[in-house]
């Protein structure tokens, strides 16, 4: 039983924090009730009468007011949060402080020497303070000696500056304050919690490790720089802090959670965005706010933050690194903790322990930022254990998104820092989305769309949606925004690429013509009367809406047309920006035989999911990071010009706020579709290959003795279809032109590029291309 009670009490640290400071708050308390019945009423029996002689003793006459001093301590411990930084200079200012009034008291007493008699003046402390400078500079100049420490010492407490002593009289008085001729923007003492530290000059022999001061609600609010430091010696001698001289490591509960700045721009956030023009949108009506819901309020920190910081601190001192986590912030999905480094401590010693890391906070998904744009700290992002979701709805309705009116304008999520995320697609110009079966590809394809909706009427945006997976976007069929039913045959979706294309060169000749360089100065001058069609002409110019071509799986287009699909992608993505055509790319398979190099390179801004592997991660991205992502809307959005991809959560929007929405705007308007953009120019049937020729029947199948095997050799025709080698050699040509097989590697077989179940895809275009193309097996359904 006592060994029990020994090792309890030996785990007090393991209570939180602020249970144990309350601790000592009620102890001050008690203290106090002790102190005072002792001194005050002499009513607290022997431990009162020897309470107050003791404080007689030690303060003398100064020990009536440790009641009260007592008490004010315990109520401020209690009701305050801890300032570690601050304990130092309240340490030092109370000691100084105590020192110079007790040797004021023990003077005007008369100076008694005996010990009997200190209780009758400054007590003991008194004694030791006054009696010194009495006998070896006379009372006349001991007294002013211990006024100036008084002073000095209720400076420090406070917190204040001598330099700042006429500005705080002049605030009391209420008068404004006058700074000196090249007074630069400092922290007012007034405007510091009384707790901040200030800055100490440092000791000749060893520079201390910087370390960040941790910064109060109000100063959060007031967002003034902190003081400058105090310049070192000039002949200051530069020697690292041993690690055992490190200071202590701070309780993981005073470590400072940094809020987040909804309203203010994230880093790497598109938001010089143009301005919306007023449009003729006759009784449309935009769907309002309230269909969509609300989400949980978030947190700024909770008890698995504090296990994190102690877990990554004991892995700092057990390698003996002269490091410590300073703060931390807390997204949706994952949160960022702080860690400065000492002097002459290299980045790599903590780049290093990731795995220890990773070991010590139980997760293989960390992921670290060395350093942290912008700081000068090295970043350690750990996936919550309680994350929390992120709601469109909350999205759209921030401050961030209201500020913007353009009419592309989408939610993206929230990112580490708590910050709202929306995107502009016009500026991106081009968007390409990847990720994993499950990692939140499809929920981001929701969002936008929803945006889109919320946000924009039929005749400011247009849509084409492909989805060759015939059900992701199903729900959307039928909204006035679209051009043409949602396209669910891949050879279709090559046709409608081509007619975009010729939309494209349209709107070029166009803006060519009446000398404009983007779409939004055509509409401007078109809505204004400036440019109208030529006399004589039938056309009447209109101002020519957005259009956005989003395409669900791209990998499928490329495997049934990927010459076609390829050469539409790359001239829309090389020069439809200024025309106003937008392609949004999405994938479920980054490799680089769907994400070409060539798309990559006109589709500047990318959206990584949970990635499979690192290689993934790469094809998307051109950097690792997205293998480490924990899934379910936790992404990577790497816009157009950033150099470092900005860690989000990505909006979640439910099946039921998407039918409201969608039903909203079918009620406001019928769609508008336009012919012959999903037919082919050359007509309903295309001619047969004139390099066929009378082969068709045996290139058929050659074709599915090849793509069923999956062994490419000539040798194989040669026995299989009866055919002599020239014959075979040239049905073999033929299947490289066609992308069937690869190119010859001599006497080797050549590799197959089709999978079977892309066979009748590609006997479908072999034979010309008529009817309904065959739609390829989804390994997913």
């Amino acid at each position: 039983m006592t060994k029990s009670a020994g090792r309890a009490a030996g785990r007090t640290r393991e209570i939180d924090p602020a249970h144990r400071r309350d601790g000592l708050g009620v102890l001050f308390i008690v203290l106090a009730v002790i102190s005072a019945a002792g001194v005050w009423w002499e009513a607290g029996g022997p431990v009162g009468r020897g309470f107050s002689a003791a404080v007689g003793a030690v303060f003398g006459l100064a020990g009536v007011l440790l009641p009260v001093i007592l008490l004010v301590v315990g109520i401020v411990l209690m009701t305050t949060p801890a300032h570690p930084e601050a304990r130092p200079r309240i340490a030092v200012g109370t000691l100084l402080l105590t020192l110079g009034v007790l040797g004021l008291v023990h003077l005007f007493s008369g100076s008694p020497d005996e010990p009997a008699q200190w209780a009758a003046g400054g007590g003991a402390v008194g004694y030791v303070a006054g009696t010194p400078l009495a006998t070896g500079l006379t009372p006349w100049v001991a007294v002013p000696i211990l006024l100036l420490l008084s002073f000095y010492a209720f400076l420090v407490l406070t917190a204040t500056p001598v330099r700042e002593v006429p500005n705080r009289f002049r605030r009391l008085l209420g008068k404004p304050e006058v700074h000196p001729e090249g007074w630069e923007d400092e922290h007012e003492p007034e405007e510091l919690p009384e707790d901040e530290p200030v800055a100490e000059e440092a000791p000749p022999k060893r520079r201390p490790a910087r370390r960040r001061q941790a910064a109060s609600a109000e100063a959060f609010a007031d967002e003034a720089p902190p003081e400058p430091p105090a310049e070192p010696e000039p002949d200051e001698e530069y020697v690292p802090v041993p690690p055992k001289a490190r200071p202590k490591r701070p309780d993981p509960s005073q470590i400072v959670a940094t809020p987040p700045a909804e309203d203010v721009p994230a880093e790497g956030e598109q938001m010089s965005m143009a301005i919306r023009e007023p449009v003729s949108e006759g009784e449309y009506k935009l769907p309002p706010a309230d269909l969509l819901e609300v989400g949980p309020a978030p947190k700024l920190r909770s008890q698995a933050n504090d296990e994190m910081i102690e877990r990554i601190t004991g892995v700092l001192d057990q390698f003996n690194v002269d490091a410590q986590v300073t703060g931390f912030t807390r997204g949706p999905t994952v949160t960022r903790y702080e860690i400065e480094l000492g002097p002459a401590v290299k980045v790599e010693k903590i780049t290093q322990l990731s795995k220890n890391i990773a070991y010590a906070v139980a997760t293989d998904n960390v992921r670290i930022l060395a350093p942290i744009p912008g700081k000068s700290a090295v970043g350690i992002e750990v996936p919550n254990s309680d994350r929390e979701m992120v709601r469109l709805g909350d999205v759209l309705r921030s401050g961030t998104a209201r500020g913007e009116t353009h009419p592309m304008v989408i939610g993206l999520g929230k990112d580490i820092e708590g910050h709202f995320l929306c995107a502009n697609l016009a500026k991106m110009p081009h968007l390409l989305v990847a990720g994993s079966t499950g990692s939140g590809k499809s929920s981001f394809v929701n969002s936008m769309l929803v945006s889109l909706l919320t946000r924009a009427t039929p005749e400011e945006v247009r849509m084409i949606l492909v989805d060759p997976k015939m059900v992701e976007l199903t729900p959307y069929e039928g909204i006035p925004h679209l051009i043409t039913p949602i396209i669910t045959q891949p050879k279709k979706a090559a046709s409608a690429l081509a007619w975009l294309v010729e939309e494209m060169e349209q709107r070029y000749q166009d803006m060519q013509a009446n000398k404009v360089r983007h779409v939004d100065d055509f509409n401007r001058k078109v809505r204004s009367g400036e440019i109208t069609a030529p006399l004589g002409s039938e056309r009447v110019y209109r101002p020519y809406p957005y259009i956005l071509c989003i395409v669900d799986e791209l990998a499928d287009l490329m495997m049934t047309a990927p010459r076609d699909v390829e050469d539409a992608i790359v001239r829309i993505t090389q020069k439809a920006r200024a025309a106003g055509i937008h392609l949004v790319l999405a994938t479920q398979r980054p490799s680089v035989d769907v994400v070409t190099g060539l798309i990559k390179t006109n589709v500047p801004s990318r959206l990584a999911f949970a990635t499979s592997s690192l290689t993934d991660s790469r094809v998307i991205l051109d950097q690792p990071g997205a293998e480490k992502l924990i899934g379910m809307g936790d992404g990577l959005y790497l816009p157009m010009g950033a150099s470092k991809p900005v860690r989000m959560q990505g909006a979640y929007i439910s099946d039921e706020e998407i039918a409201e929405v969608v039903g909203f705007s079918k009620e406001q308007a019928e769609p508008t579709y336009l012919d012959g953009v999903t037919v082919q120019k050359s007509g309903e049937k295309k001619d047969i290959d004139p390099d066929i020729g009378d082969d068709l029947e045996v290139l058929v199948q050659a074709t599915e003795l090849i793509v069923t095997s999956q062994f490419g050799s000539t040798s194989m025709l040669q026995r299989k279809l009866r055919v002599g080698f020239a014959k075979a050699g040239r049905l073999m040509d033929l299947l490289e032109t066609r992308g069937v097989v690869g190119p010859s590697e001599g006497s080797k077989a050549r590799e197959v590029l089709i999978k079977p179940d892309e066979l009748d895809s590609v006997i479908w275009l072999m034979r010309g291309g008529g009817g309904d193309a065959p739609e390829p097996d989804d390994p997913e359904m």
